[in-house]
């Protein structure tokens, strides 16, 4: 298949329209708006339905009331916008669908700037909004695996009938590289059995509800869902592996920090120093056995994040603490340069 020049935000709604949504809810905000214009200029075409809402509020609950229909549906924004969609996600993570939440990140806290970040890592990975509950969270780290994770997005989302969020950062979401497209899927709307759909007199009713007003039953829902996200962690864990196979130090990066890092390691190489790259393809379920395993060989780990440091606490976690963790940073729309990174794992030696 011929390869095409795109933009990051326009490959995620191509490859959504291929994946078969025809329901995009969304409102616009930078950097994420041509995502929107491009569902804008599509959907009409192809029978689908572009919603340009009031507010991310009303979009996510739009989203909300197509997603218990069973079709397949999508929204995006960037970081205060998805902030303002939290109570929406939460609602439908309580109500068990599937549905796809695209964040391409922007500095924060607050309005911040337009520049990328990856500081919303602990608002996508440990729920944004009130409650227990769990996202499927894809982190890509290319104009390609945007499109691949969109796809496998949805999959994931209706497989498990959990909410699924795909978190970029806003260079990867603006910059144009070429891409495989999947091959269009006409969207199949078989009946399933839990959907609102009607019943004509012909089934029982179809609730979706977040509701429980008897305590026994929402601990019961609650334990069941955690069930479901048990399972999610034992078959879903995704995660690349570079140059470990004989690492004394380990990188952990993910989206465009990842790709910078790589480049920190090959040089480090060059100069001698033996050290990998865990990139987490999957922010939740994070990949805790491949560093648990990283610990037993390495000396040391440095986190390289676009953040004042959220994921470090994860791979902590994932070692359980049992070597140094560093952390190489930058915050507030600016991106660690290969040399930051090199310095950064040049300093592991003297951990």
């Amino acid at each position: 298949m011929a390869k095409v020049l795109m933009k990051g935000n326009e490959a995620i709604a191509e490859s959504a329209i291929r994946a078969g949504c025809r329901h995009y809810f969304g409102y616009p905000i930078t950097p994420q708006t041509e995502l929107a214009a491009y569902m804008a200029k599509r959907m009409p075409k192809i029978g689908g339905v572009f919603l340009q809402a009031e507010s991310e509020i009303a979009a996510i609950n739009m989203v909300y009331g197509v997603a218990a229909t069973g079709r397949r549906v999508m929204t995006s924004s960037s970081s205060p916008g998805i902030s303002l969609k939290q109570e929406g996600i939460s609602y439908i993570a309580g109500s068990d669908l599937p549905a796809l939440i695209v964040n391409v990140q922007r500095g924060g806290p607050g309005l911040g700037g337009i520049q990328p970040s990856q500081s919303d890592y602990f608002q996508a990975t440990k729920g944004g909004g009130h409650g227990d509950y769990h996202l499927i969270v894809l982190a890509p780290c290319s104009v390609q695996e945007m499109a691949d994770m969109t796809a496998l997005a949805f999959d994931l989302a209706d497989k498990y009938r959990v909410p699924s969020m795909l978190l970029a950062d806003g260079t990867i979401g603006q910059m144009m590289e070429p891409v495989e497209l999947p091959e269009p899927q006409e969207p199949v709307f078989e009946e399933k059995d839990w959907a609102v759909t009607g019943t004509k007199c012909q089934r029982p009713h179809h609730i979706v509800n977040s509701l429980y007003l008897v305590p026994e039953e929402l601990e019961k829902k609650n334990f069941e869902r955690f069930e479901t996200y048990r399972r999610i962690e034992e078959n879903e864990v995704r995660y690349e592996a570079f140059r470990m196979d004989d690492a004394e130090y380990c990188v952990v990066a993910f989206g465009i920090a990842a790709r910078v890092a790589k480049n920190a390691i090959v040089a480090a190489r060059n100069e001698g120093i033996k050290v990998g790259l865990i990139r987490p393809i999957t922010l939740w379920p994070f990949p805790k056995k491949a560093l648990a395993d990283a610990a037993r060989q390495c000396k040391a780990f440095l986190s390289v994040e676009l953040s004042m440091g959220q994921m470090i606490e994860d791979v902590k976690l994932a070692i359980d603490c049992k070597r140094p963790v560093a952390l190489c940073n930058r915050a507030g729309g600016m991106i660690p340069s290969p040399d930051e990174v090199l310095a950064g794992i040049r300093a592991l030696r003297e951990v």
